[in-house]
């Protein structure tokens, strides 16, 4: 049974706005901070994100659900990828407040937003939750540039039948399979990068989950199975990153 998890909530100014902030604390053995923002079409509730908060803590990773300004003024449609940039770099220093490394973390939009900032704020790694890669049907109109430019360890959570990228069109890495990544888990990257240098990313396949990660009912595999794929990577690579 998971322990009873600390949470509390606290608002941030921003240039963009006031954000707010809703933590789930790892207690006294927290090693991380996973910050992670929500999508342009939903908030923090998305099932993946309420199952990190849910799961992490026990792992001693505090989890820190992020809305952004827009979200919370209750408007409808996120702003330009600028205005996203720049909620997320004000709310920075409440994130790094507890003294820890902070993984920056988002889906969707903020998986971009977390790749575009990552390296200038000092994030410790990526993690990457249903990177839009490209539109739907829109392959040539690709973002990977985003992606391989974090700069720091990042690990892409994909479902399967994402119509914003599935696994497979996302970049190869050159070099093939490095030391210490575990089987069913593909590196991938700029050729020549290597696992860990800040240019390969992990990347975990949800077997036929869509941009949400939802699977359907006939499926072979559970909505719960594919819940716990997430969950399980990103402890597995979290500890890795201690």
């Amino acid at each position: 049974m998971t322990p009873r998890t600390a949470v509390t909530t606290e608002t941030v100014g921003t240039d963009a706005g006031t954000a707010r902030v809703t933590w789930h604390r790892a207690g006294r053995g927290a090693r991380l901070v996973l910050a992670v923002g929500h999508g342009a079409g939903g908030g923090i509730e998305a099932r993946d994100l309420t199952a990190l908060a849910a799961e992490l803590p026990a792992h001693g990773v505090t989890v820190a659900l992020v809305e952004q300004p827009w979200r919370v003024a209750g408007k409808k449609v996120a702003p330009a990828p600028k205005t996203l940039d720049t909620g997320w770099r004000g709310l920075w220093p409440a994130l790094a407040a507890p003294g820890l490394p902070v993984i920056s973390g988002g889906r969707s939009a903020g998986a971009r937003v977390a790749c575009r900032t990552a390296t200038e704020l000092g994030a410790r790694a990526v993690l990457a939750l249903s990177f839009p890669l490209h539109p739907p049907g829109r392959p040539e109109k690709s973002r990977a540039d985003e992606l391989l430019g974090a700069g720091v360890p990042t690990l892409v959570v994909q479902g399967g039948n994402d119509p914003f990228g599935r696994p497979g069109e996302f970049p190869e890495c050159g070099r093939g399979r490095a030391t210490g990544v575990p089987p069913g888990v593909r590196l991938r990257g700029n050729a020549g990068a290597r696992a860990g240098d800040g240019r390969a990313y992990e990347l975990v396949e949800v077997p036929y989950g869509d941009h949400g990660f939802a699977v359907p009912g006939r499926a072979g595999i559970t909505q719960r199975e594919a819940v716990a794929v997430i969950t399980d990577a990103v402890v597995r690579w979290a500890g890795s990153l201690a």
